[in-house]
């Protein structure tokens, strides 16, 4: 209400003051229990943004999606391998695009072509020189068996011989589609590993039981 004004109103105060307090009261007596909060938001965003997965999966996943090759190619088949590292077949598709020049930065090895024994304590040492994990890929004839030479005095047959090997791609040479199914057959391999060891725990108890 303005000071000194002579203005007339409709309701009088009195008026206005008991209509506000029956709509407290009435809003008070409707307030007895309290309202569900509307949480399907909270589920939908549970339901989408939680996965459940065990931490060898997670693993195994960081680990075949980002092969990184050691260069180690005496011989012929290394073509393929190149021609595989091209646009047209693109093996950066498999993370795996760098092919490093140092064996202390790659956990895969492409052996492709005859291997002579007299290169053979150089890829030993090369295989070495990789940190764990590592894996190997005999690439071609010759990286499996020593192919047409194998009954050379002066040829390894066999990379495996050496070093061992998880995944063999026979061919004269192996063409690129070739190649890249067996890096998937790797893939598939480094999947089903079991890197993180038990707790001892739970060892125990299996023991126990």
């Amino acid at each position: 209400m303005e000071v000194g004004s002579d203005r007339e109103y409709i309701y009088k105060s009195s008026e206005l003051d008991r209509h506000e307090g029956q709509i407290i009261e009435e809003l008070k007596a409707s307030a007895g229990e309290s309202i569900p909060d509307p949480d399907a938001w909270l589920d939908e965003e549970v339901r989408r943004n939680i996965v459940l997965t065990s931490l060898d999966t997670v693993v195994n996943w960081s680990r075949r999606s980002s092969l990184w090759t050691a260069i180690c190619f005496p011989a012929c088949c290394a073509f393929e391998l190149i021609a595989a590292e091209g646009p047209r077949f693109d093996l950066s598709r498999f993370g795996m695009e760098i092919l490093r020049a140092s064996p202390r930065q790659a956990d895969l090895m492409i052996t492709a072509g005859t291997l002579t024994w007299k290169m053979a304590p150089v890829v030993r040492r090369i295989y070495d020189q990789m940190a764990e994990p590592k894996w190997v890929i005999a690439m071609g004839a010759c990286g499996i068996s020593g192919g047409i030479f194998r009954s050379s005095y002066n040829v390894v047959p066999g990379y495996n011989k050496i070093i061992p090997v998880d995944v063999y791609v026979p061919g004269c040479p192996p063409r690129p589609e070739a190649l890249i199914y067996g890096i998937q057959m790797l893939q598939k391999k480094i999947a089903r590993e079991h890197p993180i060891p038990d707790p001892p725990r739970l060892l125990q108890k299996g023991k126990q039981a």
